[in-house]
């Protein structure tokens, strides 16, 4: 199993509340408090024993704090995304001059759109969804620069959310956190799947980091099923960044130790 060896985080702009959105109402930001939340979730994910790397806000860009969406970290490379929101390109180049130089990056090209969230990693295999974010054309770019790492590639289509990993993400690498009524969990098999509490729709985006697994405060009744399957648990409240259609994966870049490759 592949063990992330530090975090990419980025501050929030003082514009988050102008961030894009698809499938929320737009409701007012705490820019304050967004920014205390931030700290709390950077402190979180040193507690898991991840080496955080804190990157200073992009204050033109609303979304740049939603790290994910901009690149990939495998142990084999990085790859740098096209996201799917025009006005998210110019944090790509930001985040590229931050990745180091202990792997190769490769990067995606128009007309190819790719959002970051939309891929789950789990092992060997890519499991990429089809968005409002990421085409068609982000899925056969992204598998044909992976392929040549040993890496197989699912494409899953997501109708009813932002992200593949906004509905599912891995607790383990043969158990994955579903929302089933955004994405049917038989494109997983034949992995476990566990579902989330019926009236916590976003519980299916948790943050695996080292041995314990991240969740958000308002996801309590996921989290207590996910506990007694003898999990580690730990909260964290995103309430302000939720506003903003996110979750917690999208705050970081987990960077797998270059070490850890197949």
């Amino acid at each position: 199993m592949l063990r992330p060896m530090h975090a990419i985080t980025r501050r929030p702009s003082p514009r988050l509340a102008e961030c894009e959105l698809t499938h929320m109402a737009r409701e007012p930001i705490d820019a304050g408090l967004a920014e205390r939340q931030h700290a709390a979730y950077r402190a979180a994910l040193a507690a898991c024993g991840l080496a955080v790397v804190d990157l200073p806000a992009l204050d033109e860009h609303p979304d740049g704090c939603f790290v994910e969406d901009v690149a990939i970290a495998l142990p084999e490379l990085f790859v740098l995304t096209r996201p799917g929101a025009a006005s998210r390109r110019g944090e790509v180049d930001a985040l590229a001059a931050c990745l180091g130089d202990d792997r190769p990056v490769e990067r995606l090209a128009g007309p190819a759109t790719l959002d970051g969230g939309d891929v789950l990693a789990i092992g060997r295999h890519l499991f990429v969804g089809r968005s409002t974010r990421t085409n068609e054309a982000g899925v056969a770019a992204l598998a044909a620069i992976v392929r040549r790492h040993g890496y197989s590639v699912t494409a899953i289509e997501v109708p009813g959310a932002l992200h593949l990993k906004t509905a599912a993400t891995a607790l383990a690498d043969d158990l994955v956190l579903i929302n089933p009524a955004w994405v049917p969990p038989d494109r997983f098999a034949p992995m476990r799947h566990l579902a989330v509490a019926a009236d916590e729709p976003f519980a299916g985006n948790s943050l695996r980091a080292g041995r314990r697994i991240v969740m958000q405060a308002s996801h309590a009744r996921t989290a207590e099923t996910i506990g007694r399957t003898g999990f580690a648990v730990d909260l964290v409240d995103i309430s302000e960044f939720a506003k903003a259609e996110a979750g917690l994966t999208c705050m970081s870049i987990l960077v797998p130790d270059p070490r850890a490759r197949g």
